[in-house]
């Protein structure tokens, strides 16, 4: 479907598209397409009706099904502008339907963003409820074939078409963020919503990933509702949950975002933890084994489960591991932190290699950022002041302290600011843009000129 232009996708299964798209005349109906210009322009000439017997197929007669569907779609839709072009009408549009019906499933609306699907899914319904009040009066008819390509290729359509802003650099986008219930996560969600994207705000804590979603949201807007519910019907982003260290967890991850918006083309992953050493400096067997497991295996899980997905959608993607300047700078209480940390910078460049060239994968390496970070509850702040004899008072504000140990960290480096979430999102915008489409296997350091983490 994105072979022109990358499209989103909504699925609608009511009861009133499901008695349709089930029903005898269904396929002779949808080839006859709408009957009504307003809606002509948002579904094209006619749906694409699967040729699928859902009680005698499965999933892979299904996948042959739609790919001769769309096959034939095309040079259906090609010779139908043949046929009917003027010598003043546009340059041929993208041949691929924007609704696609499929017995026993329902419909999947096509469209630049996810607002222009549901509004197409909602056109198309009451498309179908014209047809049913017709067949049951007489007759449905159509459109004729020259009516309906010059009310398509209208050239003042086409002039309100070439007069619309240009869209923003991350639309037609589906990015997946991982850890974006807090931090740098949901710094570079916002990040990516503002130049366009679709956000997929994923988290350990689902609330937290509902947040970010919904502020999101409420920011950009949700279009226009259709009938039913769940996820499909999402907006410019939605709120799950996600384990890094379970595979069966990222992937009905993956299998909701596809549901949601039809496929995926980036993902940022910023989950990570940092545990402290108890009393005698140790880090003990199991929280080793859960800093690897989040740190490094996790970061491995989504990008192998997420592989998958974006091999078969063989359109470029990108995905961006979070690691840390702490990968190249040994030193003494946070072994744990900085040992996975530096197997996630080769992590990176072996993924880079592993998927080409269709993926590439990059790596943010931040310093300590401690602005909005969940690894820096108050007790570790506090625990962090008395380490390096910061002058504090236990009765300040937490953010009062977070800033003093902030300003301590940034005076350690060569341009004395304190690193911020919004510091990193803009790396990570950075790579998942197509501004760096050359660009694999390298990890991009934001930490303020941090001399000790210079390569050597």
């Amino acid at each position: 479907m994105s072979q022109h232009r990358r499209v989103l996708g909504t699925v609608q299964e009511d009861p009133g598209i499901l008695r349709f798209v089930n029903s005898h005349d269904a396929p002779r109906l949808a080839a006859l397409g709408t009957s009504c210009p307003d809606h002509f322009l948002r579904t094209k000439i006619k749906p694409l009706y699967v040729d699928w017997n859902p009680e005698e197929g499965n999933e892979d007669t299904l996948t042959r099904a739609l790919s001769a569907g769309l096959e034939q779609y095309r040079e259906d839709y090609a010779d139908y502008y043949a046929t009917h072009r003027r010598p003043s009408s546009p340059i041929m549009r993208d041949p691929n339907p924007t609704v696609i019906l499929i017995p026993g499933l329902g419909m999947i609306a096509w469209g630049k963003d996810k607002s222009e699907s549901r509004v197409t899914a909602e056109f198309y319904s009451a498309a179908v409820e014209v047809m049913r009040g017709a067949q049951a009066i007489d007759e449905y008819t159509a459109l004729p074939l020259q009516e309906a390509f010059d009310i398509e290729y209208w050239l003042l359509e086409e002039a309100k078409l070439q007069r619309m802003p240009p869209e923003k650099e991350l639309a037609r986008r589906i990015i997946a963020v991982v850890g974006a219930g807090s931090g740098i996560g949901r710094e570079v969600a916002l990040r990516l919503a503002r130049e366009g994207a679709h956000v997929v705000s994923a988290d350990l804590d689902a609330d937290a990933a509902q947040d970010t979603a919904t502020l999101i949201t409420d920011t950009h807007g949700v279009g226009i509702g259709v009938a039913g519910s769940g996820i499909s019907n999402c907006g410019p982003a939605v709120g799950l949950q996600v384990d890094v260290t379970s595979r069966e967890s990222i992937a009905a991850l993956l299998r909701q975002v596809a549901l949601a918006y039809g496929g995926l083309d980036g993902i940022a992953v910023t989950a990570g933890i940092f545990v402290s050493p108890d009393a005698d400096g140790k880090i003990p067997d199991d929280k080793w084994t859960l800093t690897y497991s989040v740190n490094v295996t996790g970061h491995y899980l989504v990008a192998d489960e997420a592989a998958r997905m974006l091999k078969d959608q063989g359109l470029p993607a990108s995905v961006v591991l979070t690691t840390s300047v702490n990968a190249v700078v040994a030193k003494k209480g946070s072994l744990a932190y900085d040992t996975s940390k530096a197997a996630a910078n080769h992590l990176v460049r072996e993924l880079a290699i592993e998927l080409a060239p269709i993926v590439r994968v990059n790596g943010v390496a931040p310093a300590t950022v401690v602005e909005g970070s969940a690894m820096f509850p108050r007790d570790r702040v506090l625990a962090s002041l008395a380490k390096y004899d910061i002058d504090h008072s236990n009765d300040e504000e937490t953010e009062a302290l977070r800033q003093k140990l902030a300003q301590f960290y940034a005076n350690r480096t060569l341009l004395k600011q304190p690193i911020t979430p919004a510091d990193q999102a803009e790396a990570m915008f950075l790579l998942l843009t197509d501004r760096l489409l050359q660009t694999t296997g390298q990890i991009i350091t934001v930490d303020g000129g941090l001399h000790e983490a210079f390569l050597r």
